[in-house]
C-alpha cells in the first residue's frame, strides 16, 4: 500500500486510511508530523512548537476548518515555513481537497527540492487518482533526493506493482488465451489483498517537539575528530560514542571526520559509487553556513561484531529544520565502530 510521507517526524508514524474505493488498490496515509528544530532559541522554539501543536490538535479532533484557519494565520507571518505548509497540505488531504493538497505539495517540491517527503506525499495523492505514471515520477525524485528514504522505495515498489497489474489486465484483454498472464495478475492482486488485511487502524497525526538545546558551532573541527572514539570494553557505550562522534563531525562540517565514520564496505544507497556519494555529501554539507544534528532516543543493540543504532535525528541548517527516525548499522573494525548502512524513515 502506498505510504504517504512523513515530514521527518519526532516519533514513528502510524497509518491512516486514504480512501480509494477501488477493491484492489488500498492506499494508506501515515501520520504526518512536524517538529521544531532543537537549534532554535528557546522562546522562539517554544512559540513555534505551540503553533504546530495547536494546529495538530485541531487536526486530530477533525476540526479541519479551525486547523486551516490557524495554519493560514501562522503562514501570514511566515509564508515560507516548510513545516506549517506541509501540515497545511495534510489538512487539505484530510479535508478531501486533493487538488489543493497537490498544489501545496507541488509548490514545496519547487521551493525545497532537497526535501524528499513532499514528493512522496504528492505520489500518494497521484496514486489515489490512479495517475501512476505521475506517482512513479514523484517517487523517483524523492529517492534521488534521499536514496535512503525507505518509505519512498516501498511506495515505488507498490506503484510498479499497480502499473504491472494494469499491463497484465490489458494483455489479457488483447489475448485471453495467454496462459502465462493470469497467474501473474492473480499474484499481484493477492499481494495487495494481503497488504490491505494487514493494514493498521487509522491514527491521527501528532506533533512532537524535541527538547531545546544550544546550537553547535559551525566552525570546522580539528582533524583529530576524524577518528571515532576508541573502544572502552563496553560495546553499547562504544557504539553510542561512535554515533555521537558522527553527528558532531556532521554538525561541524568536518568532512574528514564525517566520511571517516563510514566503513570501507559501506554501500551507498541508490546505486551510487562511493566517490559519487562522497561528492554528493560534500556538495550538500559544505555550502551550509550552519548545521546542527541532534541525536535523541538512541537505542543500541549489539550482536558480536555488528550493531544497530536507532534514534531520532533533529537536523537544522540555514533554511531547513526537520526531524526523522534513522537507523545506522555498524561493524567493529579494530577498536572502532564504523557505519556500513544507514536508512531514514523506516
Amino acid at each position: 500500500m502506498i505510504n504517504p510521507m512523513q515530514f521527518p517526524s519526532a516519533q514513528p508514524a502510524k497509518s491512516r486510511s486514504l480512501g480509494t474505493r477501488r477493491p484492489f488498490a488500498p492506499l494508506r496515509l501515515m501520520a504526518l508530523c512536524v517538529a521544531v528544530s532543537a537549534a532554535l532559541a528557546a522562546p522562539l522554539a517554544q512559540a513555534q512548537a505551540d503553533d504546530y501543536a495547536e494546529v495538530n490538535r485541531l487536526l486530530r479532533a477533525g476540526q479541519f476548518s479551525e486547523a486551516m484557519g490557524k495554519a493560514d494565520q501562522y503562514l501570514a507571518g511566515k509564508p515560507r515555513d516548510p513545516q506549517m505548509r506541509f501540515l497545511k497540505g495534510v489538512i487539505q488531504t484530510e479535508s478531501g481537497k486533493q487538488t489543493d493538497a497537490i498544489a501545496t505539495f507541488q509548490k514545496l517540491t519547487e521551493e525545497f527540492p532537497e526535501l524528499p517527503e513532499p514528493y512522496n506525499n504528492l505520489a500518494v495523492l497521484y496514486a489515489g487518482q490512479s495517475q501512476f505514471d505521475k506517482a512513479r515520477a514523484a517517487l523517483e525524485m524523492a529517492i534521488r533526493t534521499n536514496p535512503s528514504y525507505a518509505t519512498a522505495h516501498e511506495n515505488l515498489g507498490d506503484v510498479y506493482a499497480k502499473l504491472a497489474s494494469q499491463a497484465y489486465s490489458k494483455a489479457l484483454q488483447l489475448d485471453a488465451g495467454n496462459a502465462g498472464v493470469a497467474p501473474k495478475l492473480s499474484l499481484i492482486r493477492n499481494l495487495f489483498a494481503a497488504d490491505a488485511k494487514g493494514a493498521k487502524p487509522a491514527a491521527a497525526p501528532a506533533v512532537s517537539t524535541p527538547p531545546v538545546a544550544a546550537a553547535k558551532p559551525a566552525a570546522s573541527a580539528p582533524a583529530a575528530a576524524a577518528q571515532a572514539p576508541a573502544a572502552t570494553g563496553n560495546a553499547e557505550s562504544d557504539v553510542e560514542s561512535a554515533v555521537a562522534a558522527w553527528a558532531k563531525a556532521w554538525s561541524s562540517k568536518n568532512m574528514s571526520g564525517y566520511l571517516g565514520a563510514y566503513a570501507g564496505s559501506f554501500t551507498p544507497p541508490g546505486g551510487q559509487s562511493r566517490s559519487e556519494w562522497e561528492a554528493d555529501r560534500k556538495a550538500r554539507i559544505m555550502p551550509r553556513n550552519r548545521i546542527d544534528v541532534d541525536i535523541s532516543e538512541l537505542s543500541v543493540s549489539v550482536n558480536g561484531g555488528r550493531a544497530s543504532a536507532k534514534f531520532r535525528q533533529a537536523y537544522s541548517s540555514d533554511s531547513l529544520s526537520v526531524t526523522s527516525r534513522k537507523t545506522l548499522d555498524l561493524v567493529r573494525s579494530g577498536n572502532r565502530w564504523l557505519i556500513v548502512r544507514e536508512s531514514t524513515g523506516s
